[in-house]
């Protein structure tokens, strides 16, 4: 699989499902889903354990595929595309032309 143009701690927005439209940071990238927080929030039901001794009912962020999200550059979401500046390869976000990291 190809590396992931969206990183852990870029602010993305939902474009598709029902949380479209809502705005987050990105807490985990794995195998092509993403995790934000505060988006599709699942209940879960969890069994009492030494960790959890009570048990009950959480509320957790479930991954979303990361072809649902786009990164928000200034506000605008915006495309990713990679260029060399100084012998570095870098990321930047084609709608505004800033460079990410």
């Amino acid at each position: 699989m190809a590396t992931s143009k969206i990183k852990k701690g870029d602010t993305v927005k939902v474009i598709t499902g029902k949380d479209k439209g809502r705005e987050g940071k990105v807490t985990s990238v794995k195998n092509g889903k993403v995790i934000i927080d505060g988006i599709n929030e699942v209940t879960k039901h969890t069994k009492p354990s030494q960790a959890n001794p009570q048990g009950g009912i959480i509320h957790q962020s479930a991954p979303i595929d990361i072809s649902n999200v786009m990164y928000v550059s200034k506000g605008k979401v915006s495309r990713i595309g990679f260029k060399v500046e100084d012998g570095k390869k870098v990321r930047f976000a084609k709608a505004t032309g800033e460079v990410i990291d």
